[in-house]
């Protein structure tokens, strides 16, 4: 919450609206005004609030159809309501749409900001245990993985699989795709999330060094080795052991790589006995390791014993549709992490996002967001603020434009994603130009409701 609440006061009357400025201002809150529930539902989708108050009748959309509005776009909203006709029943029916309070007029100073500051107070204990949640599970399960698209959910089910068992499981996927977050995902969700996750890079070590980071030495084994050193296998004992970009691994090291997972023993530098090692190993790479064994760059037998299961990490390309959700997922997190004041994307800016082909992926998605927090001004970022290039998508009032990458071959996956993009293109137009009536919609689209429906919850249209 910022340090000076904003607060969204929403009353036909201009003398309550001046009324309820002055009086909020002078307590330290920031304060916009709204002279009619369509006025107010803009400035909401224009900027963000930690409050509304708003009178119940009003011209045109009242009190109760704009608090319905706003809890459709953000449930966490506080809303007040105030009213010179005050009922039980429309009390009751204030509540039940998600007021947090009801006050009838005339009112007195004091009654609206204990109101005020106890649902703001609430609101902050609220979001405070959210974020430890959140954080929670980050650090514990993964629940961070964030998709919709199918692609993502076969992924979830084949981590769910296999993270009971002690299989290898070999993690394939461009750069950035979260394959370091999969492994660890596998990790936490199994019997061995109490014990040590230990990653390496493989391809960060120097090849001198990689015996001796692998296995350990001990004392006086080579010039400069003054004290034991463990080794990653056994500081992974009882755990995992991820294995990053295990192609970069030269042939000498493959060799005892494999000799140490075959075994399950090791034997440090200097030492004469083996030491018996339980772990489990993940192993992860973005090259095509069956290429690489063919180009006598990777044992063909490493290879075998690593790729007992297999789990390949979607490029964004492919789960267009999870971009929005990414999105915002990123911006809370970056919020929370540089403490800034809240932030929204413009609908424009989420589709220009969504039609980016992502070639750093998932990485390159949130520094993105990332930047676009940190430097962008006020509560709303547009498609100005972005660090992108323009999108096909952001055309399509024009001419219908979907994106190929020029690296694709499979005409299999590239027709599919032609086609998800063109149909995720056409029902966004459709909407719009329907104002949103899923009904008018689906006729136009020749679409039972319920398919539309369907397809709007698929590519994230909601």
């Amino acid at each position: 919450m910022a340090p000076h609440p904003r607060v969204l006061i929403v009353d036909d009357e201009a003398h309550i609206r001046k009324i309820l400025t002055i009086m909020l201002t002078k307590k330290g809150y920031e304060t916009q005004a709204a002279g009619s529930g369509q006025e107010a539902l803009g400035l909401i989708r224009q900027a963000a609030f930690d409050a509304v108050i708003t009178d119940l009748r009003m011209p045109g959309l009242d009190g109760l159809d704009l608090l319905r509005e706003i809890k459709t776009q953000d449930p966490e909203l506080v809303v007040i309501v105030i009213t010179a006709f005050a009922t039980v029943e429309t009390a009751i029916a204030a509540m039940k749409q998600g007021a947090y309070d009801y006050i009838s007029k005339p009112f007195k100073e004091d009654e609206i900001l204990i109101v005020l500051d106890k649902a703001l107070e609430r609101q902050r204990i609220l979001a405070e245990n959210r974020q430890l949640r959140a954080q929670i599970r980050e650090k514990y399960d993964f629940s961070n993985f964030i998709g919709r698209s199918r692609p993502m959910q076969r992924v979830l089910e084949i981590i769910a699989k296999v993270a009971e068992t002690k299989a290898t499981v070999l993690i394939t996927g461009e750069s950035g795709t979260g394959k370091e977050l999969a492994a660890r995902a596998i990790h936490q969700a199994g019997p061995r999330r109490d014990k040590p996750f230990v990653p390496i890079n493989c391809g960060a070590v120097p090849a001198n060094l990689l015996e001796s980071e692998f296995f350990g030495y001990v004392k006086g084994a080579f010039s400069g080795a003054d004290r034991p050193k463990k080794g990653l296998f056994a500081e992974a004992d009882g755990g995992t052991l991820f294995l990053d970009e295990v192609s970069e691994l030269p042939l000498e090291m493959q060799v005892k790589i494999l000799r140490a997972i075959q075994e399950e023993e090791i034997r440090r530098l200097g030492e004469a006995t083996a030491l018996k090692v339980d772990l489990r190993i993940v192993a992860a790479t973005n090259k095509d390791l069956p290429e690489e064994v063919k180009a006598s760059r990777f044992r063909e037998d490493l290879f075998y014993r690593l790729n007992v299961i297999t789990l390949y990490m979607p490029p964004l390309r492919e789960r267009p549709e999870d971009i929005p959700l990414l999105a915002h997922h990123f911006l809370n997190q970056v919020v929370r992490e540089h403490k800034l004041e809240p932030k929204k994307l413009s609908p424009e800016a989420v589709r220009v996002l969504a039609a980016q082909p992502w070639p750093g992926n998932v990485r390159a998605l949130r520094n993105a967001i990332e930047q676009s927090a940190v430097m962008s001004d006020g509560s709303l970022i547009s498609v100005s603020d972005l660090p992108v290039g323009p999108a096909p998508i952001s055309k399509d009032r024009s001419g219908l434009s979907v994106s190929v990458p020029e690296d694709w071959t499979d005409l299999k996956s590239a027709l599919k994603s032609v086609i998800e993009q063109t149909e995720k293109i056409i029902i966004q137009r459709t909407l719009e130009k329907s104002d949103r009536n899923r009904t008018r919609a689906a006729q136009i689209l020749g679409l039972s409701r319920r398919a539309l429906i369907t397809k709007v919850q698929a590519y994230g249209l909601e």
